[in-house]
């Protein structure tokens, strides 16, 4: 993953205002608060980074340590006709026979202290709830693009969408590299995603060009193009992060197709799966607030790990307006 940002850690002595990453061995039972993890749980993030996570990477609940089938291509297209059972017989057990990999979820948290001088209302504690929480959410969603970067192929290094290169089309391309995932795997790939400056780039190449196809594919809604590439949805990623000295888009001049679903089992056949050890109260994430006398240390926490279940069949499409020859 490119420009990450290393926290410091969380050694008590950490400044107010200033995020650590979360040490595991201050958390104990008397600092834990049971209000805000409840208030995790009915929390919605305005920014709707969750909701591009869960389109990107769905969460599937399991132990710690897990034991998962990493997907096999054949396995969706299996048939049998010897499906009737017998008076007195079993059905035909179904089994999922992919090789079985064992893994376990990752204890991830932030912590921030906060000067009691500097609060203001009776909701400080969530507002800076919130606060971890957002942050949590896009550290995620950047494991997952990068999950996605680091296992996608595509046949043409750079597309490249301008007039100036001839008479483009965008939605053509991406189709072809549909087809080559179906063709690879057997199952055509049911969500893409956008980022803005390759939506931006589809546009242009559109707009650019006087006839009515492309003046027609121009105007499509995201729906409308979804039904027209043959996938279940399509969706642009916006979402930044703050780079060293600037904001950064977590997805930028690229387009992802790959497979997954939402509400998914840990066995199913899927791209990418997000796994997730849900703790009290069904919650994903647990709160603890260490109360001192002239300030309190906020730490949110949960347990995931991000895994591309099978590497098949995820298509990268990275675009430009110009051609990189040039």
């Amino acid at each position: 993953m490119k420009n990450i940002e290393i926290l410091p850690k969380d050694d008590g002595f950490q400044d107010c205002g200033l995020i650590c990453a979360a040490n595991e061995a201050r958390f104990t039972s008397a600092n834990y608060s049971e209000p805000l993890t409840a208030f995790t749980v009915g929390w919605k993030d305005s920014e709707k980074v969750e909701e591009l996570l869960n389109f990107v990477a769905p969460a599937v609940p399991v132990a710690r340590r897990f034991e998962f089938k990493v997907a096999d291509s054949t396995e969706p297209f299996l048939s049998e006709t010897d499906d009737i059972r017998s008076i007195g017989s079993a059905f035909k057990r179904v089994e999922f026979t992919g090789t079985s990999v064992t893994s376990k979820t990752y204890n991830k948290g932030l912590t921030i202290r906060v000067d009691h001088d500097d609060v203001a209302g009776d909701d400080w504690r969530e507002r800076y709830v919130q606060l971890l929480l957002q942050r949590l959410y896009r550290n995620e969603l950047r494991r997952a693009v990068s999950a996605l970067s680091g296992n996608a192929i595509s046949q043409v290094s750079t597309y490249v969408w301008s007039t100036a290169s001839g008479t483009p089309n965008p939605d053509a391309d991406v189709r072809a590299e549909l087809e080559a995932a179906s063709n690879l795997t057997g199952v055509r790939p049911n969500r893409i995603i956008l980022g803005e400056g390759a939506w931006d780039i589809r546009s242009d190449a559109y707009d650019c060009q006087n006839n009515a196809g492309a003046n027609r594919a121009a105007g499509l809604s995201l729906g409308e193009l979804a039904r027209k590439l043959f996938v279940d949805e399509v969706r642009i990623m916006g979402a930044r992060y703050q780079d060293v000295s600037s904001k950064t888009a977590i997805l930028g001049n690229e387009i992802y197709a790959f497979f997954t679903k939402n509400e998914i089992m840990k066995d199913e056949p899927a791209n990418i799966k997000r796994f997730v050890t849900p703790v009290d109260g069904g919650s994903t994430f647990r709160v603890y607030v260490d109360e001192r006398s002239k300030f309190s240390d906020i730490t949110v926490e949960h347990y995931s790990n991000i895994v591309i279940t099978s590497a098949t069949g995820i298509r990268k499409l990275a675009v430009s307006s110009t051609d990189p020859q040039s």
